[in-house]
């Protein structure tokens, strides 16, 4: 079976834009290309999930979403970073366009996405690892039995309430994220 990471799109691969609605604005993370071609190298699939409730806010439309993801893809195909496929969750229980009102099992923090994508790729979901910088990101990649690694600049742990969702890793950006995952997954490849 296939190895996977699965990287959140905003705030992990690219600057966090509030409900970004045009390619113009898009602007990638310091280390991205060269993280992910890292991962490409070592067999990874790569895939983007991704929450997009400004679909369903009205902020954009789906086909400008993904006329997005497509520029993100393209973007980083150029500089020879293969992403397999991006997946996002368009959908949002307080939207304003009654089709994507909902709630559904593809937003994370469910692993609806992660679960598509392991059907689709014949991914192995234990043996894969979810990056991303919210606690949603961390949970999901939980429930889907993958390894995560929360993107921020200190330890989130402190909270009792929040010991179910703390990441087998923090890194400071996906550059660092990528090192430890090839680190561990060089070591459990020794143990096999």
């Amino acid at each position: 079976m296939a190895r996977a990471v699965f990287l959140d799109r905003d705030g992990t691969i690219i600057e966090t834009v509030s409900y970004l609605d045009d390619c113009g604005k898009v602007r990638f993370l310091p280390g991205v290309s060269e993280a992910i071609k890292l991962l490409n190298e070592n067999g990874f699939k790569v895939i983007i999930t991704t929450n997009q409730a400004g679909v369903a806010r009205g902020y954009f439309t789906e086909e400008t979403l993904r006329e997005i993801n497509r520029y993100i893809e393209e973007s980083l195909a150029e500089q020879g970073a293969i992403i397999d496929k991006t997946y996002y969750c368009p959908h949002h229980v307080e939207g304003t366009i009654e089709e994507y009102k909902k709630e559904c099992y593809c937003r994370k923090p469910s692993p609806g996405m992660m679960e598509k994508a392991a059907d689709e790729f014949g991914i192995d979901l234990e043996d894969s690892f979810v990056i991303g910088d919210n606690i949603s990101d961390i949970e999901a990649g939980h429930r889907a039995g993958c390894k995560t690694i929360l993107l921020a600049d200190e330890d989130p742990v402190g909270n009792e309430q929040e010991i179910a969702r703390i990441p087998d890793y923090v890194a400071s950006d996906l550059g660092e994220a990528v090192k430890w995952i090839i680190r561990v997954s060089c070591k459990e490849g020794r143990r096999s």
